[in-house]
């Protein structure tokens, strides 16, 4: 059966599909269950969440299905940017946005405050809940975290942009590995040389080159929307697929709804890779707000989470005057436009598309 692959036995799953975890709340308990209601696998991104959250979660999840689903975290950096910004870098960045701030008539921020929930603290409370599937991204947890989720039968799963990465993934002990080519949405997950755009790949290139490295499982990730474009990774080797954006677009994501009518919108999704949101390297919708500020040097914009702490006030004024050029919109380039806003409606389509090609492939 063309739906029977290494990754699907070892996640237990009926479907090669996953759902990408969307961080920054965007989850949601009931799409992560519809996708694994359906066959395939729900995933829940948990950065912006601490232990209790996580443990409440994860609660909620299993009270909506009983089929295996995945938590996600970020793994912290290893050389954390924020420790080489400098005040004189701030600065620059100040007098950068300061024309968008005065549009709104809001003062420029000073350096702000922040609080970010600690790894530890978020690993203690997954190593609690047991889920059946854990993944990560920006990195590649430790030894001993990997063999305590192997203690508890987790299975893991590791992102990698390039195939450097997902060796190393392989060589730590994760089960699987996602491989987020260049058309991915949100943050690009690369931990050996993060933010660099010159090693950007295509989703096909990168399995293809990952295959050569590596034995387990690969899942490919990034513009996949469609039984077609699925169905071509596949055959290119790759044992399983994971779609963000065409999920994100669905009701039961946690995403706003003006975000879903951009998602959502007749024309094909201009996108753009920046860093001024979050301090991050992402892919976003384009606007006026990333294609001005484009020229700005990777070394000015402030490292994450420090980024987006300081573009708060101007985010949300322009929520609230809806002036939404302000506003990060994330989003990958999907190989079809989008049309589904049910997210059981869209996994079907996917399934009985990919039976299809395969069945008319066998018939060939």
């Amino acid at each position: 059966m063309w739906n029977n692959t290494r990754a699907t036995k070892l996640l237990r799953i009926k479907y090669p599909i996953i759902q990408g975890p969307f961080g920054g709340g965007f989850s949601s308990a009931g799409l992560t269950a519809t996708v694994s209601n359906c066959g395939g696998m729900g995933s829940f991104g948990l950065n912006a969440y601490n232990a209790e959250e996580i443990l409440k979660i994860n609660k909620d999840i299993k009270a909506v299905t009983d089929q295996p689903y995945a938590l996600n975290l970020w793994v912290p950096l290893q050389n954390d940017p924020i420790e080489q910004y400098t005040s004189q870098a701030f600065e620059r960045l100040r007098d950068a946005v300061r024309p968008y701030f005065d549009e709104l008539g809001l003062d420029v921020p000073e350096y702000p405050e922040y609080e970010e929930n600690t790894f530890e603290d978020q690993i203690e409370a997954i190593l609690q809940a047991k889920p059946p599937v854990m993944s990560f991204i920006f990195g590649i947890p430790s030894k001993e975290i990997i063999h305590e989720l192997k203690q508890n039968k987790t299975t893991i799963i590791i992102t990698a942009t390039t195939p450097e990465e997902a060796l190393q993934a392989e060589a730590a002990g994760a089960d699987l590995v996602v491989a987020s080519g260049a058309a991915a949405g949100g943050h690009r997950a690369s931990f050996l040389n993060p933010g660099v755009r010159e090693s950007l790949l295509d989703t096909a290139t990168l399995v293809e080159e990952t295959l050569k490295n590596i034995k387990i499982p690969i899942i490919a990730a990034g513009g996949l929307s469609d039984g077609d474009a699925i169905y071509k990774v596949m055959k290119l080797g790759a044992s399983a697929v994971q779609l963000g954006t065409a999920f994100l677009a669905t009701d039961e994501s946690n995403a706003t709804d003006v975000h879903k009518r951009k998602l959502l919108s007749e024309e094909r999704l201009k996108t753009t890779l920046t860093k001024i949101y979050s301090g991050r390297l992402a892919r976003a919708v384009a606007n006026d707000f990333t294609e001005g500020l484009k020229h700005l040097e990777d070394d000015i914009i402030a490292p994450y989470p420090v980024q987006g702490k300081f573009l708060a006030p101007l985010r949300q004024a322009a929520i609230a005057r809806q002036k939404w050029e302000y506003v990060a919109f994330w989003a990958g380039e999907p190989s079809s436009v989008l049309v589904h806003t049910s997210a059981e409606k869209l996994f079907h389509s996917l399934t009985e598309r990919l039976a299809y090609l395969n069945s008319k492939d066998m018939a060939d």
